[in-house]
């Protein structure tokens, strides 16, 4: 399972971004500029030791873990958050708390393509990527 989410990946298609960042709170102009964009993702592995890095012209955040350990993570709309990964059904789990509130992530492969759900209440995005 790892080792299918290894690898650098290009957004494809994004359903339900703006949505998504509204109601997490970014504001307009943000939301704007991000919604145009197609990030590139680097998710790898070395043994206990993860790294997602996320870049586009707008920003690059990196965030390194491990399985089932509490992180800080500062998002690229910057929200300070505790976030904890998970591997669960092939699907690696994120879920960032802050200020009483949650949002959670969920990236698989299916079909040699990257899916990325992500959930805040009941707004979802659906984002595809392909390995580049």
């Amino acid at each position: 399972m790892c080792e299918k989410l290894q690898g650098s990946w290009k957004l494809v298609t994004s359903e339900g971004f703006d949505d998504f960042m509204k109601a997490l709170g970014v504001d307009m102009a943000t939301r704007m500029i991000a919604s145009r964009l197609k990030p590139g993702v680097i998710i790898s592995n070395n043994g206990d030791n993860w790294s997602i890095k996320t870049m586009s012209n707008f920003s690059t955040t990196e965030l390194c873990f491990k399985l089932n350990e509490e992180v800080d993570e500062t998002t690229a709309d910057k929200r300070k958050c505790k976030t904890i990964f998970t591997l669960e059904d092939g699907k690696l789990i994120q879920s960032q708390k802050w200020d009483c509130k949650e949002s959670i992530i969920t990236r698989e492969v299916q079909n040699d393509q990257m899916i990325t759900n992500c959930t805040y209440g009941n707004v979802k995005c659906r984002r595809v990527y392909e390995k580049n």
